[in-house]
């Protein structure tokens, strides 16, 4: 068994999460232990990351740790970075340099990929950005109903913490106008109708 996997399966089984710290010892209280974000204990999605993410170098890493950083928050177990999927993104991307319009590979209702594209004003845009940017769209989620607020969109956010969804492979490109185009391409597939992302 790979120590990586050891690792990965060791955090995710101790009974005690790593983000969950014991109560205060300078008084003692009865209020609950205190609960420190998930998003302040980024170093260990990044191990975690790095070791799910062979042979990446930037703006892979990048998008992947991006991922993985929302992920953890919904409990979801991390993406792994796939080389096959990047290279389709990347084609996609390099089809997208000369005009930077904002749409997908595929023909809408026909997906075989989970995809989320990105574009950006300026070509100072970051992998970081675009995960961001989708993330945010957790704000318009209903989980009670399952369904995005009215008016607004949320299958970018699903797509990321879709529990089933293991892998993923993004790439950016500065387009000829000078803005920034981004996609990301998910495998297996999330987002279909009728079932709960997490």
């Amino acid at each position: 068994m790979k120590p990586s996997f050891l690792l990965l399966l060791i955090l995710c089984t101790s009974p005690f999460p790593p983000h969950i710290s014991a109560l205060s010892s300078s008084s003692p209280s009865t209020s609950p232990p205190k609960i420190t974000p998930l998003q302040s204990n980024n170093d260990t999605v990044y191990k975690i990351s790095k070791q799910l993410c062979w042979n990446c170098v930037g703006e892979a890493f990048q998008f992947l740790f991006a991922h993985n950083i929302v992920r953890a928050a919904k409990w979801e177990w991390p993406l792994t970075w796939d080389n096959e999927l990047e290279k389709y993104a990347k084609w996609w991307a390099d089809q997208r340099q000369g005009d930077c319009e904002l749409r997908h590979s595929f023909p809408e209702y026909e997906f075989k990929l989970g995809e989320n594209i990105y574009w950006g004003s300026g070509s100072d845009w970051k992998p970081s950005d675009a995960v961001r940017a989708w993330a945010e769209e957790e704000k318009y989620y209903e989980y009670a109903t399952n369904s995005c607020a009215e008016g607004q969109q949320c299958g970018h956010y699903t797509q990321i913490v879709w529990k089933t969804t293991r892998r993923v492979g993004c790439a950016r490109v500065v387009c000829d106008s000078g803005d920034v185009f981004m996609t990301c391409n998910y495998d297996p597939v999330g987002n279909y109708v009728g079932v709960r992302p997490y």
